[in-house]
């Protein structure tokens, strides 16, 4: 493996933000990551599809970009298909490869960008499907230890966009292979969002897990911007929880205010609501921006620096703290 110096970032981030590297490689295999040689005094950074992290500043560092590839049938049974998926493989390109085998689970979370790698350090989620939900076991490199470990589904410590890759282990490993148990006969999940709507108005008459993802692709590419064409990372911002008791307070003052039920005493309010309105959607501060038509993206319209979405990301969670007394809080991955 031969590290690039000084290397330019900005085509492996979907911002599309001008940062360097000291140090970049690009990992195919658990070979080249037993064999890796790295100054441990450096910080080291595992990067997939750049479509969740936000670049304020050079890294000064090892970056290195996991393109394991392979999508492998490991076990079946009855009701179940297990699939052990390389984690550089493309996450849409993983679930266009699970419908066409007639394998459903995941069809709710078609087109989110990324790569496979990252999905159960985010615990991704949409229209009312986790990766959890799917999630069977993953193998990961320990980067100091040198180590390959199994994780189960309970050693994840799943939570709302959250997993134990994104803190007490952040940074210490690098995931080679993440397996998943998809189901042979379909539940279909239509009732969160738009989709029922979006299959009525597809004429869909029996739902089927391609249209089902299909109408999921059509309401993502109607409501967010195309990387290629307008930096961004999707949801800048996860959607908050909040006690029932509180919830009926806001309700009072804000009748249109949306939220979820979670359990009977907590609910989970749309963030993109209280953005936008707060009157910050489609606000522009130089090339830095909120979309026009979803308030929960923000965006690069060509030049802006990380550090002008992180400021302009804090400005929004100022704003939603005076006005609903609610603290927002990031998804995007800070560098």
């Amino acid at each position: 493996m031969q590290f690039l110096e000084n290397f330019d970032l900005s085509s492996y981030n979907t911002f599309g933000i001008q940062a360097r590297t000291r140090y970049f490689a690009k990992i195919s295999s658990v070979a080249e990551l037993t064999n890796l040689s790295v100054d441990h005094k450096l910080p080291l950074m595992i990067l997939g599809g750049g479509s969740n992290v936000l670049f304020t500043r050079d890294f000064d560092g090892y970056i290195l970009r996991n393109e394991i590839k392979g999508i492998e049938k490991t076990s079946e049974d009855e009701d179940h298909v297990y699939l052990r998926v390389g984690a550089g493989e493309n996450w849409h390109g993983f679930v266009e490869y699970s419908i066409s085998q007639g394998y459903a689970g995941i069809e709710n979370l078609a087109l989110i960008p990324g790569f496979t790698g990252a999905s159960p350090m985010q615990n991704i989620g949409a229209y009312g499907v986790e990766i959890r939900d799917v999630f069977h076991r993953l193998d990961a490199f320990h980067l100091h230890d040198g180590e390959l470990v199994s994780f189960a589904a309970k050693d994840c410590e799943f939570g709302y966009r959250e997993s134990v890759f994104k803190r007490k282990f952040k940074g210490l490993f690098a995931i080679s292979h993440v397996e998943f148990r998809l189901n042979k006969k379909p539940v279909f999940n239509t009732r969160y969002g738009a989709i029922e709507q979006e299959l009525e108005k597809m004429q869909v008459k029996e739902p089927s897990i391609r249209a089902i993802a299909d109408a999921v692709i059509n309401i993502r590419r109607s409501k967010l911007p195309d990387p290629a064409v307008i930096g961004n990372a999707g949801s800048f911002f996860k959607n908050p929880e909040i006690p029932l008791e509180k919830f009926d307070i806001l309700k009072s003052k804000f009748p249109g205010i949306i939220g979820y039920p979670i359990d009977n005493n907590r609910i989970k309010l749309a963030a993109g609501w209280l953005i936008e309105h707060a009157g910050w959607k489609g606000y522009r501060e130089g090339n830095a921006g909120v979309h026009d038509k979803q308030a929960l993206v923000l965006v690069n319209y060509g030049g802006a620096k990380g550090s002008d979405i992180y400021a302009l990301s804090s400005k929004i969670i100022d704003s939603i703290r005076d006005r609903y007394n609610v603290e927002l809080e990031r998804e995007v991955n800070i560098v």
